[in-house]
């Protein structure tokens, strides 16, 4: 059997500020234990997001960075929408492409597909991939 996906950590200077931001980012709910500020998805599902605080702030581009999908309106919407909530915009490098590149407050970066999320997710390539 192989190893189940449950958490994706995510260093910050503020933990709180950063899970409430994601929390509205993505509608999930947030919580906080023993200092570990979660978010939980919909109806209880995994991963979980958790936001660790650590002393240092962020300093090089990420490896690792969560793409977000429109569910009920076109991409520049809500690239609106997430930009009235804290983000801003970023060139990484990325050229032309049919996402947009954000930080969040932190300066973390992650992209708002192309199109809104429908249809078969369980199919590559997903809606907004190309």
């Amino acid at each position: 059997m192989a190893c189940r996906f449950t958490e994706l950590i995510v260093d910050a200077r503020d933990s709180g500020a950063q899970a409430r931001f994601w929390a509205d980012v993505l509608g999930w709910q947030a919580t906080e234990r023993e200092g570990v500020h979660f978010l939980m998805p919909p109806n209880s599902a995994i991963p979980v997001i958790a936001f660790v605080t650590v002393p240092e702030e962020k300093s090089v581009k990420n490896r690792l960075h969560i793409d977000v999908s429109p569910t009920d309106r076109t991409r520049d919407e809500e690239v609106e929408r997430v930009l009235s909530l804290g983000a801003t915009r970023s060139d990484i490098g990325q050229g032309d492409v049919e996402w947009v590149v954000l930080r969040d407050p932190e300066g973390n970066e992650f992209c708002v597909l192309g199109s809104q999320v429908e249809g078969d997710l369980t199919k590559w390539p997903w809606p907004g991939m190309g």
